[in-house]
């Protein structure tokens, strides 16, 4: 499916998002657009120079990073799960199914990834940099994913929407909600929102899992 071209050029300045930004786990029930998922999807793999290059540094111009978008409530885009294409600027389809709520129970409740009215998860496939450096590709990789999500944050700000870097989940879980193949690796995931007027206090303070949900996903915790 073919997505609306991306904007070059925005109201806000680039400091202003540096200082606007923040983690917003607390969204409205206001539908996103389409024309907005499209801006933060080329934000955080997008295409640039003609297609040779793209928005996010990559080791060697090997780009391992790979993004899913999982759209519930998206004007102008059927439910479903997507992949990102970067080279034609448009969305895959992988599934009509609605999968924000097992994605949510994959990392461990956190309810906003089920009400957000889209997720964004980046994905890397290390062994793709691997080829070219080694052992060290996977701190290449994870370099980039945190330069893709940085700009999915920074573009969500600039359209007056609100984000999160979700890092805690159960890796094989969301390898299998998504469908992705075994070489690649989820890391994070981001849903997105229009964010409410309300939100005071962080999700880990309000449900107590600061301290204990490393050890939740190693397995040391029940709940």
């Amino acid at each position: 499916m073919p997505l609306p071209e991306p904007r070059i050029s925005g109201e806000l300045a680039l400091e202003v998002t540096l200082a606007e930004r923040r983690s917003v786990r607390e969204y409205t029930r206001d539908p996103l657009t389409l024309a907005e998922v499209a801006q933060l999807l080329w934000a955080g793999q997008g295409a640039t120079h003609s297609g040779t290059k793209r928005t996010v540094p990559s080791a060697g111009a090997l780009y391992p990073i790979e993004l899913y978008l999982l759209a519930g409530d998206v004007t102008g885009l059927e439910t479903g799960l997507y992949r990102y294409r970067v080279g034609g600027h448009d969305l895959v389809e992988v599934s009509r199914q609605d999968v924000r709520a097992n994605l949510a129970d994959a990392a461990l409740g956190q309810d906003q990834v089920k009400a957000a009215p889209a997720v964004i998860v980046i994905a890397g496939a290390v062994g793709r940099t691997a080829t070219e450096y080694g052992q060290r590709a996977t701190r290449y990789v994870l370099m980039e994913v945190g330069s893709a999500a940085q700009n999915i944050h920074l573009q969500a700000a600039a359209l007056r929407l609100g984000t999160v870097f979700i890092g805690a989940f159960r890796d094989a879980r969301v390898m299998q909600i998504l469908g992705m193949p075994d070489e690649e690796s989820p890391f994070c995931i981001m849903p997105l929102g229009t964010p409410h007027k309300d939100v005071t206090v962080g999700f880990y303070r309000k449900t107590g899992l600061y301290v204990s949900i490393h050890d939740y996903i190693a397995g040391n915790k029940t709940r």
